[in-house]
């Protein structure tokens, strides 16, 4: 799909994409969650997955920072150690962990794990540290936070960085981002395709692109991007 690549993408997930939060579909394959990834699998695409940290420092899959739009409860992730989460239901299953996406995958398909910061950057380098030991397989480690790509070049090196942005950031604060980030790969907004300074960081590194929806924004987004990350109508 990429337009001029010099090398090639190890997180390259095919033609059909990154499957955005798994492959979710209403309350019977809730987003993030494993019946969500068992689908995306099925299908042959790519998963990407949010990252949270709880306050015993383990790592769940989840994206909001409280339990109350897909749990019906008012817990907070960060503030919750895993038991507390665990009686939670998303879905027909519990907040899924990352070593059990690991453990299902097995380096079938590559992720793409967004981790989401709040309040505790200095925290996930040694979290990713422990739950990533040992899985040698394709993924990549994602934020909006240039701090955590930053912090994965010092701590863990070998495990492929990205830098997730908005097409709002402004100009300045994009730079400063990317000159800390130092990634290895970008996610860009779908609405930032086509833009000059796209085009210029597509020319060195991978550009995946969120979140595809329709058919008419996969069309335009297969031209600018190396790799869909899609979820609905958006699917190949």
């Amino acid at each position: 799909m990429r337009l001029s690549r010099s090398v090639a993408d190890p997180l390259d997930p095919g033609p059909a994409g990154f499957a955005h939060r798994g492959l979710h579909h209403g309350t019977q394959f809730p987003e993030n969650s494993l019946i969500a990834f068992a689908a995306a699998l099925e299908f042959g695409a790519g998963i990407e997955c949010d990252l949270r940290l709880t306050a015993d420092d383990q790592i769940v899959l989840f994206h909001d920072s409280d339990a109350w739009r897909l749990c019906a409860s008012p817990l907070r992730i960060g503030r919750s150690s895993l038991a507390e989460l665990g009686r939670l239901r998303v879905g027909d299953g519990p907040i899924p962990t990352l070593s059990a996406l690991l453990a299902l995958v097995a380096g079938r398909v590559p992720l793409l794990l967004e981790v989401k910061v709040d309040g505790d950057i200095w925290r996930w380098a040694a979290a990713l540290r422990g739950a990533l030991a040992g899985y040698q397989e394709r993924l990549g480690v994602m934020s909006f936070d240039a701090r955590l790509p930053r912090l994965l070049k010092t701590n863990l090196p070998s495990i492929r960085r990205g830098l997730v942005v908005r097409e709002r950031t402004r100009p300045l604060s994009r730079w400063l981002a990317l000159r800390l980030a130092s990634p290895d790969f970008l996610a860009v907004e779908r609405t930032a395709l086509g833009r000059r300074w796209v085009a210029r960081a597509r020319e060195q590194i991978p550009v995946y692109s969120w979140t595809v929806r329709t058919p008419a924004e996969r069309e335009q987004a297969r031209v600018h991007a190396d790799a869909l990350i899609w979820e609905a109508h958006g699917r190949p």
